[in-house]
């Protein structure tokens, strides 16, 4: 009988990350595109660890699991993982906790610039022929001397800022788990309420997990008090900005446009109407999805799990559960 440690890979994750078990005599392991769930409870239930990426892991599939000890999760969101069965089990979870910052910054600063630019009108105009009509577009704004907001300020609201400060924006950070004193080492200005400083900002980026505290956060009153040239981005999670809200304040010109990598459903019904919505810049959450971003995930994934049968999972890239 084998005393390799099995792992399932559910859901392919970079060759680089893969290597890593095929180097290491102490690990076996088997890669999986199904994610039914009845499939996977008869997968799982003799592994040692797991990898997941944005399926579900229900608590169904959790209890299935006899020998399970760690989840390592490709990512830093667990939303998608039953965390009540995990505490339960008494399950490690684990998130690649410092593969996906720039990427995520710098898709967001891509986001920023996009619309406040006008990058699709301007292209189209020059693809259709429209040259001439560039004296008769609607104007662009710069990003230079704004207000930007960061909702969270973790790695990737922390690799943000150097991003924005090299625009010469003034930050202001919204982080009740970080200190005044990091925020400003950082070069940011933190604030307390987020419904009192709205008023005075030009570009919101939301780097908050999907909890009760802050679903709908961004909602219609809150976009009823925001400048008119107000960006919001959200490279977050789905659910943070109420959409239909978002929807109606585009439409009624309460802010300049928003830039989406996630929806509260994935993928977003076609119906949804944000999907037909001009001010709207979208990405079928991809923000982290970087030739090389994706290779650093893929091994932190995989090294995530062969630290914590070593002892040496730092508690960093642990969820208190």
């Amino acid at each position: 009988m084998s005393n390799k440690k099995k792992i399932l890979i559910i859901q392919p994750i970079h060759h680089a990350g893969i290597d890593l078990l095929e180097k290491n005599s102490n690990y076996e392991f088997e890669i999986v595109k199904n994610t039914e769930i009845n499939f996977l409870k008869s997968k799982i239930k003799d592994c040692d660890g797991v990898t997941i990426r944005t399926s579900k892991l229900s608590g169904d599939i959790i209890h299935a699991a006899s020998k399970l000890k760690i989840i390592s999760r490709h990512g830093v969101g667990y939303d998608n993982i039953d965390l009540k069965s995990s505490k339960e089990k008494n399950i490690t979870l684990a998130i690649t906790a410092t593969a996906n910052a720039v990427a995520v910054a710098e898709h967001v600063m891509f986001m920023l610039l996009s619309i406040s630019k006008g990058k699709n009108m301007y292209d189209n105009t020059v693809k259709e022929g429209n040259f001439d009509d560039r004296n008769k577009l609607p104007k662009t704004i710069e990003i230079w001397n704004k207000n930007i907001l960061i909702a969270g300020f973790g790695r990737i609201g922390q690799a943000l800022i150097k991003r924005c400060l090299g625009f010469e924006m003034k930050v202001f950070v919204y982080d009740p788990f970080v200190s005044k004193e990091v925020i400003e080492k950082f070069g940011g200005i933190k604030i307390d309420n987020i419904n009192e400083v709205c008023k005075n900002i030009d570009a919101i980026s939301l780097h908050v997990p999907l909890n009760e505290n802050t679903k709908n956060l961004i909602n219609y009153e809150l976009l009823k008090t925001m400048k008119k040239n107000c960006i919001i981005i959200n490279a977050a999670r789905g659910g943070i900005i109420n959409e239909i809200d978002l929807d109606r304040a585009l439409n009624e010109d309460l802010i300049f446009g928003a830039g989406l990598d996630v929806f509260e459903v994935e993928p977003p019904n076609l119906e949804n109407p944000l999907l037909k919505n001009n001010k709207v810049f979208l990405s079928p959450h991809t923000a982290a999805f970087t030739e090389e971003c994706m290779t650093r995930m893929g091994i932190e994934t995989v090294q995530n799990i062969i630290d914590f049968f070593d002892g040496k999972l730092e508690e960093s890239k642990k969820i208190k559960l």
